[in-house]
């Protein structure tokens, strides 16, 4: 369990992490500040890529019970609804530790994960290696007895995943979500109780995880999470980072999000996270990931969910269309069974949002934000573009088949398709004021189920001049 790490002396735990490549000086450019930080241009591959798929898996994923907060709010905040299912349910004295030899995983298919993730159409995934609880996914050398090596699954689940994504899935990027505290640690314990002037936790427990897990699995998405606690000068943040930039294996091609130590979040990183399930609205100008749960309650797994905890196929388009076309990138969480396996609700989301994606995919990837994030006539309506192209995304059929676009101006040069419609052109005629009338086809001749998206060329922003 995580106490155990206080087992190992901080020499050893030093030379190991100078093993696994850590601490040495960063090179130029970047220096260990966040202006020098925040100058680094973000990789294309991301903002091109616009989805992702999120992995929650862990210990709590054996009790599957009300969060992936299970510990803390058993045995931390003492929730009587955490209390009365331990009564009821297990044995006097049992401890949360002694869940960790039932994560067995013994259904665990990584070939079939990456097959899954890439049918779901999204372009990188992020797997927790650690999350706040402590237990490690991969054998770290620096959480003794309390990674899937030494108790649970007896495997490696990090490298087995990330070897089946490079395999079978090589154009999905390979990411990795790590907390930066453990709740019940008593190193980090001691370090919030000295006003965390000291570190000991940071020097011998999560820095040298983070330098492991770079140089070992190579993850091109580094999700940081578990900061808050704490200002980033005791995280160590910007001279990892300025490592990170500088002389990592994935020095070129890594993101990380902006969860680095208080205060941070919505400030400083590759792109901005500002909060769970961060939907504004409205275009941005840092970019931006709106990290969401297919089911509306926990990012891990729940056993006692119900068919209406989860979003439907709707709900998770009109989630995608708002998130697209305000410059955001989607990544969507599911949470696997203490077995290894995607539970099915989950799977059907994910290969639904494939097959729209397949079909409307031109309106998703690569796309920018247009002039006009949403319509200012027509509630539902989100824009993106590409090149000269528009593209709307209408989140319900219009009644009468017929379209107002407030958003929209049309020109000599203006065509209107519809992806998903191969038989031509739509008709189209310009509103009295401004703006646009589309008429869509019959229902029954659009592949597209549901969100349809208009393809125009030739159209210019409403409150611009006509060419």
């Amino acid at each position: 369990m995580t106490e155990n790490a206080a087992g190992i002396s901080r020499a050893e735990i030093s030379q190991a992490a100078a093993a696994a490549g850590g601490g040495g000086a960063a090179a130029a450019p970047y220096e260990p500040n966040w202006s020098s930080l925040d100058s680094r241009p973000l990789p294309a591959w991301y903002d091109d890529a616009k989805v992702g798929v999120f992995l929650v898996w862990g210990v709590y994923s054996v009790p599957s019970y009300g969060s992936e907060w299970f510990w803390q709010f058993w045995q931390g905040s003492k929730n009587p609804k955490y209390i009365d299912f331990m009564e009821r349910n297990f044995r006097p004295n049992f401890t949360y530790q002694d869940f960790a030899s039932h994560f067995t995983t013994e259904l665990f298919d990584p070939a079939s994960w990456a097959e899954l993730v890439a049918a779901s159409g999204a372009r990188y995934v992020v797997l927790t290696s650690k999350h706040h609880e402590g237990y490690t996914n991969w054998p770290s050398a620096f959480s003794p007895n309390w990674n899937s090596m030494d108790v649970g699954p007896k495997r490696d689940l990090v490298g087995d995943l990330a070897k089946a994504f490079r395999s079978k899935a090589p154009h999905v990027h390979f990411g990795l979500y790590h907390s930066m505290y453990e709740w019940f640690n008593p190193l980090y314990l001691q370090d919030r109780h000295n006003n965390y002037e000291t570190n000991l936790f940071v020097e011998t427990k999560t820095v040298p995880e983070l330098y492991e897990l770079i140089n070992q699995y190579q993850p091109e998405v580094v999700w940081s999470d578990g900061d808050w606690a704490a200002p980033d000068w005791y995280w160590n943040s910007t001279v990892f980072l300025a490592w990170l930039f500088n002389s990592s294996p994935v020095k070129d091609t890594v993101v990380v999000n902006d969860r680095w130590g208080e205060g941070i979040m919505c400030h400083h990183g590759s792109f901005y996270t500002c909060q769970d399930r961060y939907n504004p609205g409205v275009l941005q100008n840092h970019k931006w990931e709106n990290a969401m749960t297919l089911d509306k309650a926990s990012w891990g797994y729940r056993r006692e969910a119900t068919l209406t905890d989860y979003l439907t196929i709707h709900d998770l388009l009109t989630t995608l269309a708002q998130t697209i076309s305000c410059g955001g990138n989607l990544l969507v969480n599911v949470g696997p069974t203490h077995d290894g396996r995607i539970p099915t609700i989950m799977e059907e989301r994910l290969r639904q949002l494939g097959s729209w994606l397949d079909i409307n995919g031109d309106s998703v990837y690569s796309s920018r934000p247009w002039t006009h994030q949403n319509d200012s006539l027509t509630p539902g309506v989100w824009y993106t573009s590409r090149g000269d192209r528009v593209y709307a995304m209408v989140l319900e059929w219009p009644e009468d088949d017929l379209v107002k676009l407030g958003s929209v101006v049309t020109t000599k040069h203006t065509s209107i398709t519809m992806l998903g419609y191969g038989q031509g052109n739509l008709t189209f005629t310009p509103l009295e004021d401004t703006g646009t009338h589309v008429t869509f086809p019959a229902m029954s001749k659009v592949v597209s189920q549901w969100v349809w998206v208009l393809d125009m060329l030739g159209v210019i922003p409403a409150g611009h001049t006509t060419q």
